[in-house]
């Protein structure tokens, strides 16, 4: 197993917690020197805050921890491919890579919708995409399937 596959399993279980909680189960963890710095989850429901993505949560918790804004030195791992606004996040708060699980062909903006990282920007990041994607995908699929049974 190499890295990128280690530190996915660490946000797979975010995300799990996440969908014990009632919200959709996107888990997420920051690396820096090989350490985790942070990690997030999906709140929006509990608090009742549209902001609160699991990247959005993670980035604030890693600006913390480590006193600055610029996540230069960071690489985020994410089970779902980022939105629109957790990617501006990834960009303003200078994140150096992100890895990321399942693509969302609804509003993923890291290639599935639309590139953001490839406009010009003052930053861009390296990114990879679909790592341990049949896991990440399945927590979706697994969470919005309980969820119709539940509505019926």
């Amino acid at each position: 197993m190499n890295n990128d596959e280690r530190f996915m399993l660490e946000a797979i279980k975010r995300a799990r917690i996440a969908a014990r909680y009632g919200e959709v189960p996107i888990g997420c963890v920051i690396v820096k020197d090989g350490e985790i710095v942070a990690s997030g989850r999906n709140m929006r429901e509990k608090k009742n805050n549209a902001l609160l993505h699991a990247e959005v949560v993670a980035i604030d918790r890693a600006c913390k921890k480590l006193g600055r804004w610029r996540l230069h030195d960071c690489t985020l791992y994410v089970t779902l491919e980022p939105c629109a606004m957790c990617t501006g996040a990834l960009i303003n708060s200078r994140m150096e890579r992100v890895v990321f699980g399942a693509y969302d062909l609804k509003a993923g903006s890291l290639g599935s919708v639309v590139d953001l990282n490839s406009l010009p920007y003052n930053h861009r990041f390296e990114y990879l995409g679909g790592v341990l994607e049949d896991k990440c995908a399945a927590l979706l699929s697994d969470f919005f399937k309980i969820l119709r049974e539940k509505k019926k």
